[in-house]
């Protein structure tokens, strides 16, 4: 939290300046497209990267699909995560949050700029609503973030379960799912560590639809989950709590 505040006190200057600019290409969104709004908010998490001394290695990139919608399912670790893939993810896309964190300094311009999604996460009804939004814009070729963990508190570089609903939205959309592993995105805004920080951001190979179409989504949430562990151990990051679970135990 340390950092975050400091990253704050520092963009105080550049804070206006943003916030003016977000709101004006959001007001005459008719004079912007969808790539002049993703490179104005990559300026602001690039400026926000520089005065908290966050260097984040980005991987696999070569897995993203080139062309179409797709959904992105990665680790929650805290608030730098959705910067941090945006940061690694040079094609414009958005994202979907918990509405009550939404109106923060410079988040509920970027969240309206970039049209991402505010979830009621206790609302049944809002939920089912967002997510039929989410996959008919899917359908029509954008691209999504969604943290199917749901919140982060202290989850650290651990992996906690995936919701199977969560996947609803890529399945109807006949769409690629693509595994995105955060390492070490917590220390950024969610722990008292001061001094640069790095963090990993590692797109891995998507799921097409061909892939699990005939799979129900407890088991595609077990498939992304446990790529994301596997993908975690591979770079060194292991957790006696982040344990895979076997495909063939999936009932």
């Amino acid at each position: 939290m340390i950092r975050f505040f400091i990253a704050i006190l520092l963009n105080l200057r550049n804070g206006p300046p943003f916030i003016s600019m977000m709101r004006k290409m959001t007001k005459h969104s008719e004079k912007y497209t969808e790539r002049d709004k993703y490179t104005y908010a990559l300026k602001i998490v690039r400026c926000l990267m520089k005065s908290a001394r966050i260097k984040t290695e980005v991987y696999g990139t070569e897995n993203l699909p080139t062309e179409g919608g797709y959904v992105m399912y990665p680790n929650h670790q805290g608030k730098y995560d959705v910067l941090g893939i945006m940061y690694g993810h040079r094609n414009p896309c958005t994202f979907v949050m918990d509405k009550a964190k939404s109106y923060g300094f410079l988040i509920r311009e970027m969240v309206d700029l970039l049209g991402a999604k505010r979830l009621k996460l206790n609302d049944v009804r809002q939920n089912i609503i967002i997510m039929d939004k989410i996959t008919k814009e899917v359908k029509e070729g954008k691209r999504y973030i969604l943290f199917s963990e749901g919140g982060y508190d202290k989850n650290g570089n651990v992996v906690q379960r995936f919701k199977p609903g969560s996947f609803k939205c890529a399945m109807r959309a006949k769409a690629p799912i693509i595994p995105v592993t955060l390492i070490d995105s917590y220390i950024v805004f969610n722990s008292l560590k001061s001094g640069p920080v790095n963090t990993k951001v590692i797109f891995g190979k998507p799921l097409y639809y061909e892939d699990y179409k005939d799979l129900k989504t407890p088991e595609i949430a077990e498939i992304v989950r446990n790529t994301i562990i596997s993908t975690m151990e591979d770079y060194g990051v292991y957790d006696n709590q982040n344990i895979a679970i076997p495909q063939t135990s999936i009932e």
